[in-house]
């Protein structure tokens, strides 16, 4: 079975992100698709895929033989060129846990969600070989400034990084240090923040407070550190942070309109 994994990430030095998986399979004038999240594990020739979570399938009867195999052609043709590369190993269900599978873990922290602005224009410009380079320095950035910050990875997506933070200043402070570092990289970041409870669930985020610090993140621009109002709430002990009005804003999919600040300095 053909399988294709999605570039984004050079996956010969980076380790512990999700992408997408594609695979096709023909037998006889039946192909057969499946597709989906998966998490890459590991780095090289040693490094591990595995379903995130279940993959979308489908059945395509072409009628005859030859017709299933022009289809099976054209649609590799199509993703080798939608920027997937072959994948030679297996694609392993999800790795169970150890024991009994834990209850979902409630938590309250503050949330940091960064995003590369234009980075499908800029792969496109620079070409993969530059551009997962690239990747690979901006990864080692962001977790150096993480682990300064004593903040917590939760997961990466393409080439955006979600974590967590005991407290709101230190997700401030963070973002700020992560701006400066992605100058030396010719890149430009946007930053949303907010707090709130979320679930840990099967390994992944749950809760409105995760989609609410989605849509933050979403609403800044190049170059910006966007906090919802539940994090000046929190810094009012932290007058060394100056914050700036940034209006009220309609989050999609979020109930009620929200005030966010801009961090400014």
């Amino acid at each position: 079975m053909p399988k294709f994994l999605r570039i984004g990430i050079h996956w010969s030095n980076v380790s512990g992100y999700t992408s997408k998986a594609w695979c096709v399979r023909r037998v006889g004038s039946v192909v057969h698709l499946k597709w989906g999240a998966v998490e890459v594990h590991g780095a090289g020739d040693g490094r591990k895929v595995c379903w995130s979570r279940l993959p979308q399938e489908k059945t395509i009867r072409c009628g005859t033989a030859q017709r299933a195999q022009d289809y099976t052609r054209a649609a590799i043709a199509r993703r080798r060129s939608h920027r997937y590369e072959p994948l030679t190993g297996p694609i392993t269900n999800r790795r169970p846990s150890a024991g009994r599978s834990p209850e979902p873990k409630q938590a309250l922290a503050t949330i940091l969600i960064v995003d590369i602005v234009g980075s499908t224009a800029k792969a496109a410009k620079l070409g993969d070989a530059r551009w997962t380079k690239i990747i690979g320095h901006y990864y080692a950035a962001v977790r150096k400034e993480l682990k300064t910050a004593r903040g917590k990875e939760v997961v990466t997506t393409g080439d955006g990084v979600l974590a967590t933070f005991k407290a709101p200043a230190a997700g401030i402070a963070c973002a700020t240090a992560i701006q400066k570092a992605m100058r030396t990289l010719g890149l430009e970041i946007r930053v949303g923040l907010h707090a709130g409870e979320y679930t840990m669930s099967g390994g992944e985020m749950v809760g409105l407070a995760f989609h609410i610090g989605t849509r933050v993140a979403a609403k800044a621009r190049a170059g910006e550190v966007l906090v919802s109002s539940a994090v000046k709430d929190l810094l009012k002990a932290q007058p060394a942070i100056s914050l700036r009005d940034h209006g009220m804003h309609q989050l999609k999919g979020v109930p009620e309109r929200w005030r966010l600040y801009r961090v400014e300095g």
